[in-house]
């Protein structure tokens, strides 16, 4: 029996799934904690936001990553970015083709929309826009945001400032 009056289970590689991953496991002796020094696995990428985005414009998962990157995705885009006050968005994104999750980490963000501004002034405040939308951004406060964008559109690509 463990700690917790659970029978006591062996895991293996084969044995875990999603299900059985809990912050306790992940800390047991016999399964040792996440490392970024350890050695690559295939398909698992381990990283960090801030140095990672920068080396593609803030975003760290998407089509534009090489086909053989675990972070290659056709179906989402996923971008760490850090905004200085007074940083806005260099031109409206009109006639978006996907739909859009921006969630607040930091700071104090504005998304604009027409007709209409929202404030991003808590963590974990959020907002979802569709396909069509058109939409800008400032940073009202020094900001890290993270945004989800799906699907991920080959060819996109907003101007750089």
């Amino acid at each position: 029996m463990t700690d917790d009056g659970l029978p006591h289970r062996d895991l293996t590689h084969r044995d875990l799934t999603h299900r059985d991953l809990t912050h306790r496991d992940l800390t047991h002796p016999r399964l040792p904690a996440p490392d970024l020094d350890d050695a690559p696995l295939p398909d698992v990428y381990v990283g960090r936001a801030g140095p990672d985005a920068a080396q593609d414009r803030g975003w760290l998962l998407g089509h534009f990553k090489e086909p053989d990157d675990p972070r290659h995705s056709k179906d989402v885009e996923i971008k760490w970015g850090v905004h200085p006050r007074g940083e806005r968005r260099a031109q409206w994104v009109r006639g978006e083709d996907r739909t859009a999750l921006l969630v607040l980490i930091s700071g104090r963000f504005r998304m604009e929309f027409p007709g209409r501004d929202v404030v991003l002034a808590e963590q974990g405040d959020y907002v979802v826009w569709g396909r069509g939308v058109d939409h800008s951004w400032e940073a009202e406060e020094d900001a890290v945001v993270l945004t989800v964008r799906w699907p991920s559109v080959p060819g996109y690509r907003a101007e750089g400032p």
